[in-house]
């Protein structure tokens, strides 16, 4: 791959996905970044505004918008929600239908490296609806044969979310105070190291087909690039 890319995100509006953003916006190597979803962001920053383009699509009829995912060499998807949310039909919808449209997409439109936000314990043969569909999904995009596939199953994401889930708050806070403070890579992933893992494996050299990094590999890759900075 050249030195500078153009990167595509999906699931940017997200926790995950806005996170990430604000990662590859500090990167040089990303020289420009097309953003693909379901509703145009106004963006204040001027770092924003120079290096982002929006692309708005309805991935209900995802297949009449081939040209939205043309011009990148790299896929980042961040798209995902909740049983709780959207309900068991919505969900499906969401975290498989929509994200192995956009990377049948992204397949035809030339991505080489599609990166794919997943969870801890993915598997397509669970009796859980939610590692059952993640797996599902993963299956589907490894059979697209991208020249490069990278799967993150990071563990309990540790994020101040902007929408009220008043139990997920309980949980982190308990959790900030007991097993973070003596194993910080046993369940939970804190957002920004997930970004900073995804923004930076890119550049990993000697890397081609289907990689699937846990939660250890993902603290892994970010912390050597924290430390590089």
């Amino acid at each position: 791959m050249s030195n500078d890319h153009v990167a595509l995100v999906t699931g940017y509006t997200g926790e995950s996905g806005k996170t990430l953003l604000k990662e590859l916006i500090k990167h040089p190597k990303y020289k420009k970044i097309i953003l693909v979803g379901r509703r145009r962001v106004d963006y204040s920053e001027n770092e924003y505004k120079e290096k982002t383009e929006q692309r708005q699509v309805n991935f209900d009829k995802i297949d009449d918008y081939l040209d939205a995912f043309r011009g990148a060499d790299i896929h980042f998807c961040c798209l995902g929600t909740t049983k709780g949310k959207a309900g068991a039909e919505g969900f499906r919808r969401v975290d498989f239908d929509y994200i192995v449209g956009a990377g049948r997409l992204a397949k035809q439109a030339g991505c080489r490296h599609f990166h794919l936000l997943s969870s801890q314990g993915a598997d397509a043969h669970s009796l859980f609806l939610y590692t059952q569909v993640k797996g599902q999904t993963e299956t589907a995009l490894t059979q697209m044969s991208f020249d490069r596939l990278s799967i993150y199953r990071p563990a309990f994401l540790m994020v101040d979310r902007e929408e009220n889930r008043p139990f997920e708050r309980f949980a982190q806070t308990v959790i900030r105070n007991t097993i973070q403070r003596v194993a910080p890579e046993l369940i939970t992933t804190p957002i920004e190291v997930l970004a900073r893992a995804m923004c930076y494996n890119t550049f990993t050299a000697n890397q081609s087909g289907v990689e699937i990094l846990n939660n250890h590999a993902i603290f892994r890759l970010a912390g050597q690039h924290q430390s590089s900075e």
